[in-house]
């Protein structure tokens, strides 16, 4: 069940003490009275189905007894498939943890995602890029759990081990009102000293260029300033959210680390998928990633209401500025939200639209690598290092072959 948001979100704890208020909480009930554009098309497409369907078979079906249907069995788990499915669940707990942390301080807090108690004044910060914030937040956040959770569990059931990171939850996290006090001191995750590569913006919008084909191309940043320094993307104590100026520049912060984090799922998924040799993992690596898309396609259109302006970081005396990214340029317009036809394959083949990029070779060590560099891991021992690069290298290796 997903969240659902009332017609006064932005109205959410303008009286009373914030510990005793109730305006945070949301109700989590169905939207049975609206017609959804996925519910009309699922209707659609099953009524569809069921008639054509009917019409070819109706004879068929009449004139031949139904056979009895024989349960194929899924075979065992290759090293190779087991740890490609062990670094996906290692990467949701990660995507989990702050997510957990972002859903605290901006999100929903209900019986799904519990914890937190919601800081008003950064929640009104992110509702500033889109009013139905804090349910995404928390839908997002109801995701990942649910994908690490499957994840284990799947591969506990074909006595495969799983990813565990519970000996690296000792990273401080945010004090400010809001957070889960239990959790103080528990994180994965640390979302205060990110820096973050807003290429991908330019990466979907380019009709000429693909990592995969273009390996050295150079795709420009949406928010440059946010790819050097370090930058908060949650407040950091109750100080943080004394200056409206720097309390929106960190809200806009989250609003692009969420897609940029999401791209990444959007193509580990997929390059995963070409090394699976079980028809059931590559079902599984399938079936996730598109969610990682959705996500994906969801913040990057809200990142692009990110208001303009230039803030400096007082703790840090870091400066960070948001463009207008109401532009003619298509490399940077933010209303091209959809992935621009581009390179694939062959050069000489015709441009189409597709995720980029899905090169297989060396993909989970590049994810580490990527989070790392944003600023995700600072405070993690060695150790946590180790077991992460342990677990990309068990998935890189594995090679698609003949299932056990």
């Amino acid at each position: 069940m997903k969240a659902t948001s009332n017609s006064t979100a932005n109205d959410i704890g303008k009286n009373g003490d914030r510990s005793e208020e109730k305006n945070f909480e949301k109700k989590v009930t169905p939207r049975k009275s609206a017609v959804s554009r996925r519910f009309f098309l699922g209707k659609s497409l099953a009524v569809g189905a069921g008639t054509v369907g009917a019409g070819l078979l109706a004879k068929a079906s009449l004139a031949l007894p139904r056979p009895t249907p024989t349960p194929r069995p899924i075979p065992g788990l290759t090293a190779g498939d087991a740890a490609m499915l062990r670094f996906a669940a290692a990467a949701e707990l990660l995507e989990a943890d702050f997510w957990i942390q972002y859903n605290e301080l901006g999100g929903v807090q209900d019986d799904e995602v519990p914890g937190g108690t919601g800081n008003k004044d950064y929640t009104d910060a992110i509702e500033v890029l889109d009013e139905d914030m804090p349910i995404y937040i928390h839908d997002n956040t109801d995701d990942e759990i649910t994908h690490h959770t499957f994840l284990n569990a799947y591969l506990v059931s074909k006595r495969a081990a799983p990813a565990n990171l519970d000996q690296f939850r000792t990273l401080m996290g945010s004090t400010a009102t809001g957070v889960n006090p239990a959790l103080t001191g528990h994180r994965l995750t640390n979302l205060t000293q990110l820096t973050i590569d807003t290429s991908w913006w330019t990466r979907y919008r380019d009709d000429s260029h693909n990592p995969d084909l273009d390996p050295n191309h150079v795709f420009p940043q949406a928010v440059p300033t946010l790819g050097v320094n370090q930058h908060t993307a949650i407040p950091r104590t109750d100080d943080d959210t004394k200056d409206p100026n720097f309390l929106q520049a960190i809200a806009n912060t989250a609003g692009f680390h969420f897609p940029t984090i999401e791209q990444g799922g959007n193509s580990l998924y997929p390059s995963m998928a070409l090394r699976a040799t079980n028809v059931e993992v590559l079902r599984i690596l399938l079936s996730i990633g598109p969610t990682e898309t959705m996500h994906f396609q969801t913040w990057s259109d809200k990142a692009g209401n990110a208001p303009p302006l230039t803030a400096v970081d007082p703790v840090t005396g870091v400066s960070v500025t948001f463009p207008d990214l109401a532009v003619e340029d298509e490399l940077l317009n933010k209303s091209l939200i959809m992935p621009e036809p581009c390179p694939f394959l062959n050069p000489r083949l015709p441009i189409v639209s597709i995720i980029r990029p899905t090169k297989t070779e060396g993909v989970a060590m590049g994810v580490v690598q990527f989070l790392t560099d944003m600023g995700l891991f600072i405070g993690q021992p060695p150790a946590f290092f180790d077991y992460m690069q342990q677990l990309a290298v068990d998935a890189d290796n594995a090679t698609r072959g003949c299932s056990s």
